[in-house]
């Protein structure tokens, strides 16, 4: 089978595999996040994806992981990070009526919430961005196109979230879906200029924020 069929072929398994498993999963389950995040996300995204490159016989730097381009992955998510940060503090007021970041943290110390940010940005952006948008846009040939459908599967699977778990309404569900499409266009976009998982890493924990407050 040829090179382009293969990629496009695992990214939709792995593709469907989360918009399946990953939603029974926030459908039946609801366990404290630090396990979660730590430890089942890591297992059902991280698994499938290192499963596939043994399968491909390729190495971490085709999904990202590399040291190349550090400086400007750096650059860009954080430039991409403060747009977010602003759409942050704008929503937090809208919805406030002043800035009160400790919102929806909870009694969570900010150091332990960043890390958990960390390490869901870790599991789905080496998961989205580094296997299966980079295989769809190898096979496409074709980085808006591969942009724009990773985006919308992106966003797919963080429906079940949304319902299942933060029970959200109409126009909640609709600003969320919004504001996640908007991420991952934005994500995939510093991906192909870098070729650096790292800067849709750090594009993540940056966005989290927002969408935090938004919640």
């Amino acid at each position: 089978m040829p090179k382009k069929e293969i990629a496009i072929k695992h990214a939709t398994i792995i593709s469907v595999y989360l918009l399946v498993v990953w939603g029974f999963y926030r459908f039946l389950f609801k366990l404290p996040e630090e396990i979660e995040e730590l430890l089942i996300k890591p297992v059902l995204w991280l698994g499938p994806v290192f499963y596939f490159l043994k399968r491909e016989k390729k190495g971490l730097n085709s999904i990202g992981v590399t040291s190349k381009n550090l400086f400007p992955a750096i650059y860009y998510a954080l430039f991409l990070g403060v747009i977010f940060a602003i759409e942050g503090v704008l929503v937090n007021v809208v919805k406030h009526q002043t800035v009160n970041f400790s919102a929806n943290i909870g009694d969570k110390v900010m150091l332990i919430a960043l890390g958990l940010s960390l390490a869901t940005a870790i599991s789905e952006e080496i998961t989205f961005r580094g296997f299966i948008f980079n295989r769809v846009w190898h096979a496409l040939d074709n980085p808006l196109s591969a942009n724009l459908i990773t985006s919308i599967v992106w966003a797919l699977v963080h429906v079940p979230i949304a319902v299942f778990w933060w029970k959200l309404d109409v126009a909640g569900m609709a600003g969320y879906l919004v504001l996640t499409t908007v991420f991952a266009i934005g994500s995939s976009f510093v991906f192909t200029r870098t070729k650096n998982v790292t800067s849709s890493i750090l594009l993540h924990v940056l966005w989290e924020w927002p969408i935090i407050l938004f919640r």
